[in-house]
């Protein structure tokens, strides 16, 4: 039997805290140990970018994941692929033919070396330029984008050192152009669920959460399949630190209203052994003792445990494992005043005086009462894009928001803020997990600007 909660019911568990957001259509560098330099640029509430009805697309890096964008945007209605970049001939030709086999028109390709969407973005009249290349280039390619009139997409994280966060706030304020990092799991239809469910206020004063990226990725480390030349493993080598926060993080960022009204304060971070143990392992299981990567020392813990403090004193739990062997999971849960749900390893849910008392209800029975409007209106749009049609959606709303010259569902504070993880954990496992403080890339806005609502 499917749960029902009417008003009368959910009066009584918890009063009306928390049911005052609405669901719209569409929705320094000085900080503890942080050096210091303030943009002159001024922050803004979000940008006001003229409406359009067709959004010109340059895309760059058309791997495993930039492939899967394209054939979203071949899809949504008012985005034209106009170009298509990647270093390999054979992937713009792919690009290239996916579009003649769309009944589209066949995009302008540049594949002359690592810096050629450079001149794709001097020559090319475009409104947006998409990425999804390695991560060292996203901040290069986002900034470009927006110094030749171009809004700005990235895939995640938007950038890995405090640095490339800066460059891309400042750039954006400097050009009033969007730059956005491209968080999928933010519609995830459990993540949008449990959006829907804290603002109707059913878990109350929300306290505590948790969530990460647990994901062995040891084959694509090591196998050359997605990564090819084996750049994700070079960051394993070099860097410990948690690599990849957004996946969890994004969804609880939005949940606890991050650079919109609240905000991260500090954290901390520590690292099981560093070497990995795990890597080492496997490189030997792979090669041999004798191999180069056998004799490697990867910097990456197996596991990174990050623990964030936001303004409102909320805890935030983050833990990145990439290296061993587990099944996949984003960890998330989200607590508050009046219960708490979990999406793994079994989606689960207790609300106090309404649940059987001290027993985990599945999350499914209230799926039709708290499913998000948003996946109402394009779930059967997203059958059989990636990762669910998660990805779909994501491309939808950014194209649906350019169209209509509405602030992107993410700006460029909030995916600086929840890419700056990976810098600032970094920096706070290399002291002997000493906490550090976050920047304030709104400079101070995050107290008045709205929350997030789609």
């Amino acid at each position: 039997m499917k749960r029902k909660i009417n008003r009368r019911d959910f009066l009584k568990i918890g009063g009306t805290a928390g049911l005052g957001a609405a669901l719209g259509s569409c929705a320094v560098r000085k900080s503890g140990t942080i050096p210091q330099a303030y943009p002159q640029t001024q922050p803004s509430e979000h940008l006001a970018a003229k409406p359009m009805d067709t959004v010109r697309i340059g895309y760059v890096g058309i791997g495993n994941q930039g492939s899967g964008h394209i054939m979203n945007l071949l899809r949504i209605e008012g985005a034209e692929i106009k170009a298509v970049c990647d270093i390999r001939e054979e992937r713009t030709l792919w690009a290239q033919e996916q579009c003649r086999l769309s009944g589209k028109p066949i995009p302008t390709a540049y594949n002359s070396g690592l810096e050629d969407f450079k001149r794709m973005c001097d020559k090319e009249d475009l409104d947006l330029v998409y990425n999804a290349t390695p991560w060292k280039w996203h901040v290069p390619v986002s900034v470009k984008a927006m110094e030749t009139e171009s809004h700005a997409a990235s895939e995640v994280p938007g950038a890995i050192t405090l640095e490339g966060c800066w460059k891309l706030v400042e750039t954006s304020e400097k050009y009033k152009k969007h730059c956005c990092t491209m968080e999928n799991c933010n519609y995830d239809q459990t993540e949008l669920m449990l959006f829907n469910m804290i603002r109707q206020g059913l878990f109350g004063e929300l306290l505590h959460a948790e969530c990460g990226y647990l994901h062995d990725l040891r084959e694509y480390k090591f196998g050359n399949i997605y990564y090819p030349p084996d750049w994700r493993l070079k960051y394993s080598i070099k860097r410990n630190a948690d690599l990849y926060p957004t996946h969890g993080l994004g969804p609880v960022a939005q949940w606890m209203d991050i650079t919109r009204g609240n905000r991260f304060e500090h954290l901390v971070s520590m690292s099981s052994p560093s070497p990995s143990l795990s890597l080492k392992r496997e490189a030997v299981k792979r090669y041999g003792s004798d191999h180069p990567l056998a004799k490697t020392d990867y910097a990456l813990g197996d596991v990174v445990t990050t623990l964030i403090k936001t303004n409102k004193g909320q805890s935030i739990l983050v833990t990145h494992d990439t290296n061993s062997p587990r099944p996949y999971s984003r960890k998330i849960l989200i607590q508050g005043t009046h219960g708490l749900a979990r999406k793994y390893p079994e989606q689960k849910i207790y609300i106090e005086g309404f649940s059987p008392s001290h027993e985990w209800e599945d999350l499914s029975e209230y799926r039709e009462q708290y499913k998000h409007p948003l996946l109402k209106s394009l779930e059967e749009k997203a059958q059989g894009a990636g990762h669910g049609g998660m990805d779909f959606i994501e491309d939808y709303r950014l194209i649906q928001c350019l169209r209509e010259g509405k602030r992107t569902d993410s700006d460029v504070y909030d995916g600086v803020t929840i890419s700056a993880v990976v810098a600032l954990s970094e920096r706070s496992i290399a002291a002997n997990s000493s906490p550090v403080k976050f920047p304030d890339f709104t400079r101070g806005k995050w107290k008045n600007r709205k929350p997030l609502t789609f």
